[in-house]
């Protein structure tokens, strides 16, 4: 268990803020499957102060969606405070701020990870969020903004002078994105830095990749992005592996078709048919990854209009025989 402020993490891995990804039904899926504690999609501050119907749906939740984090997305301390008002009323259990994003449209603006080049303006962010919060606050970060400027450390401590609970860390750069090494190296530098719990991020993908990162960084949690995208059953992977050092089975066709249903129909509960239908494809295409001869069927999948389409190509993928390719897990 890991204390972060008043919070206690039954387990050290957590479900990250995907951005078009982890919407209440991808949470649900991942919860089902191993996962004890998510994030929302990151929320724009002026999405939620304006109350859009994109903020409303980002933050539907539910009984079964607990413990849950919030991330949020803004560059404007006066935003930052009027969203935090905004959320009064809606159950969760940390309030997190997106420093990390390396998306051109967010930087351009100052936010995600432009902060990391604005220390005296998320000290100010940080500062009036920990005054406003009532639950614990954290920051996700990256390494820096580029290999010429690595600040991951000196940000770091800035965030738990301001008081923020637990600090996570990307181990790329802003110029990286998601792609390159991680810097192993750097979140370990921030581990040793602070008193406070350090979430590390970056190529998740396996148990052993797992391992790898708690081993080399003594990090506190780690953050399952990517490595969860049509594998939910990644968590019980990374718990079983991290304690024998043996990799489970993967999850049978059978099991993985049940699952692929269940997210759909949940999916379209939540959007309505023609745009739950048209979010669920790439999870299609997640979930048939590294099945063998799959590639025409999910091609046509990618075309699917309606619920009855969509189920339909999830009943050939069942009856297909497919069969898990190789391992590719790192």
């Amino acid at each position: 268990m890991v204390k972060i402020g008043k919070f206690t993490l039954e387990k050290p891995y957590i479900l990250a803020p995907l951005s078009g990804v982890s919407d209440l039904p991808f949470r649900l899926v991942s919860r089902e499957a191993g996962c004890a504690f998510a994030f929302t999609e990151m929320i724009s501050g002026r999405s939620l102060c304006y109350k859009s119907n994109e903020a409303q749906i980002i933050l539907k939740s539910c009984a079964a969606d607990q413990p849950l984090g919030i991330q949020l997305l803004t560059h404007e301390p006066d935003i930052i405070a009027r969203a935090i008002d905004c959320l009064a009323g809606y159950k969760f259990d940390i309030l997190d701020l997106n420093a990390a994003c390396p998306v051109k449209k967010v930087i351009r603006s100052g936010a995600g990870s432009g902060l990391m080049r604005q220390p005296d303006k998320l000290k100010e962010l940080l500062t009036s969020m920990v005054a406003r919060s009532t639950v614990p606050v954290t920051v996700k970060i990256r390494a820096g903004w580029d290999s010429s400027s690595i600040n991951a450390v000196e940000i770091a401590k800035l965030a738990q002078d301001c008081g923020v609970a637990a600090v996570s860390v990307h181990g790329r750069t802003r110029k990286q994105g998601y792609s390159g090494a991680v810097d192993y190296d750097i979140i370990a530098k921030v581990k040793k830095s602070l008193t406070i719990p350090v979430i590390a991020s970056g190529d998740i993908l396996s148990g052993r990749l797992t391992k790898r990162m708690f081993d080399e960084t003594g990090c506190d949690v780690v953050m399952v992005a990517r490595g969860a995208t049509g594998n939910p059953w990644i968590f019980k992977e990374i718990e079983e592996f991290c304690r024998t050092g043996i990799l489970p089975e993967r999850p049978a066709l059978e099991v993985v078709a049940g699952i692929m249903e269940r997210h759909l129909g949940m999916n379209v509960e939540l959007y309505g048919e023609a745009r739950g239908v048209l979010h669920f494809r790439k999870f299609f295409g997640w979930y048939t990854k590294g099945f063998s001869r799959v590639r025409p069927l999910r091609m046509r999948a990618f075309l699917a209009k309606t619920k009855q389409e969509m189920d339909g190509f999830i009943g050939e993928f069942r009856s297909s025989g497919c069969e898990h390719m190789a391992s590719i897990q790192g």
